[in-house]
C-alpha cells in the first residue's frame, strides 16, 4: 500500500511539474573536452533530440567529466558503470573488436560523413558488429576525417625521414603500419598528447586535422604529411548498456533508433568535417603541409596490403574481409 501511494504521489508530482511520469534519465560518460566539436555538435544535439522524440520519457545527461579512463569506456557501458559511452575501438588492446579494424586502414576515404556511413553499413551488415559489442546495444559507429602524420622534426620526403621518430598513435592498425618504417609508435589517449608533445616525449602525432585545434597542438608541431584516403583511419563506437536499452519501451526505442545508426553517422561525420576545418585554420601559418611523396605512398600501399590481407585471413569462417573492404571503398569512392 505504501509503495502504491508513493507511486501515485510521484505520478501526480510529475504531472503537476510538467514532467512525464516514469521518465528515464540516462547518463552518458564523455571523455573528450566538453567543448570538443564532437561533443557540442553531435552528442549533445543527439541527446536533446532523444528527449524531444520521446516526449521527455527518456533523457540523456552528458557528463562534463568522464566516469573512467578513455580506454575503459566500452567496459563501463557493458558493465553498467555508465549507461551510454563512446570511444575508439583501438583503445581496447585485446582482439574483441578485430572486425572493426576494417575502418582503420589506409586509403579508405577523405570525407568523414561518407566514411562513417560506410563503416556503419559494412560493419553491421557484413562483419557482425553487434556480436563484437555484446553486452551493449549499438547506437552508432563512426570515423573521423582522414588520419595524418604531424611532427616537429622534419618534413617526410622519403622513407628514411620516418626512421627514429617517436609518434603518438591511438593503437590498432596505425601502430603496426608505422613500426614497419622504423617509427617508434607510442600509445596514448588524446588528452595526454599536449603534455607529452610539449615535454618532448613524442616527436609527433597520428591525428586528423581537428586535433590541431581541439588539443591546441599547433605550437608544438611543424610538419604535416597527407595521403589520399588517410595514412590511417580511426573507428569509434557509441553504445548503451543492453539492460538499460531493454528497459526502454518499444515506442521510445524506435524513436531513438531513428536518430541513431546511419542518421548519427551523418551527424557526427558533419561535426568531424567542421572540426577539421577549424584544425586547418589553427595550423595555417604555423605548419608546413605536404602530400606524401610517390615513394612514401607506394611503400605504404605495399605494407597496407600486407596488413589488410593478414587481417582478412584472421577473421575465420563466415566473414569475408576482402569483400567487405571492397564494399567499403566502393561506398567511399577510393580506388585501391
Amino acid at each position: 500500500m505504501k509503495q502504491l501511494k508513493a507511486t501515485l504521489i510521484g505520478g501526480l508530482f510529475a504531472l503537476a511539474s510538467g514532467l512525464p511520469a516514469f521518465a528515464e534519465e540516462l547518463v552518458l560518460s564523455s571523455w573528450l573536452p566538453p567543448r570538443h566539436p564532437i561533443v557540442e555538435n553531435a552528442f549533445k544535439p543527439w541527446a536533446e533530440e532523444v528527449a524531444k522524440a520521446t516526449d521527455g520519457r527518456v533523457t540523456v545527461r552528458v557528463l562534463a567529466k568522464p566516469l573512467g579512463s578513455p580506454p575503459a569506456h566500452f567496459d563501463m557501458a557493458r558493465d553498467d558503470i555508465a549507461d551510454i559511452t563512446y570511444g575508439l575501438h583501438s583503445f581496447t588492446e585485446d582482439d574483441r573488436f578485430k572486425r572493426a579494424r576494417i575502418g582503420q586502414f589506409s586509403f579508405l576515404g577523405d570525407d568523414a560523413v561518407t566514411n562513417s556511413e560506410a563503416f556503419w553499413t559494412v560493419y553491421t551488415e557484413q562483419l557482425g558488429a553487434a556480436e563484437e559489442h555484446a553486452g551493449t546495444h549499438l547506437l552508432g559507429l563512426f570515423m573521423h576525417g582522414p588520419g595524418m602524420l604531424h611532427n616537429n622534426q622534419r618534413p617526410i620526403k622519403d622513407l628514411k625521414d620516418l626512421e627514429g621518430l617517436k609518434i603518438r598513435v591511438p593503437g590498432g592498425y596505425v601502430a603496426d603500419l608505422l613500426k614497419g618504417f622504423g617509427v617508434e609508435p607510442l600509445f596514448m589517449a588524446s588528452g595526454e598528447v599536449y603534455e607529452k608533445l610539449s615535454r618532448g616525449v613524442v616527436d609527433g602525432v597520428a591525428f586528423p586535422y581537428d586535433a590541431i585545434a581541439s588539443f591546441k597542438l599547433a605550437d608544438y608541431l611543424k610538419y604535416t604529411t597527407k595521403l589520399p584516403g588517410g595514412i590511417y583511419n580511426t573507428t569509434w563506437f557509441f553504445v548503451i548498456n543492453q539492460a538499460k536499452w531493454d528497459a526502454i519501451s518499444p515506442e521510445d526505442q524506435a524513436a531513438i533508433t531513428a536518430l541513431s545508426g546511419l542518421s548519427f553517422a551523418k551527424r557526427v561525420g558533419e561535426a568531424w568535417t567542421k572540426a577539421d576545418e577549424i584544425g586547418v585554420a589553427a595550423a595555417e601559418g604555423k605548419m608546413e603541409v605536404d602530400p606524401a611523396s610517390d615513394e612514401v605512398v607506394a611503400a605504404i600501399r605495399t605494407r597496407a596490403a600486407e596488413l589488410e590481407g593478414a587481417w582478412a585471413d584472421s577473421l575465420g569462417e563466415g566473414y569475408d574481409g576482402r569483400a567487405a573492404l571492397a564494399s567499403f571503398r566502393q561506398m567511399t569512392g577510393v580506388a585501391q
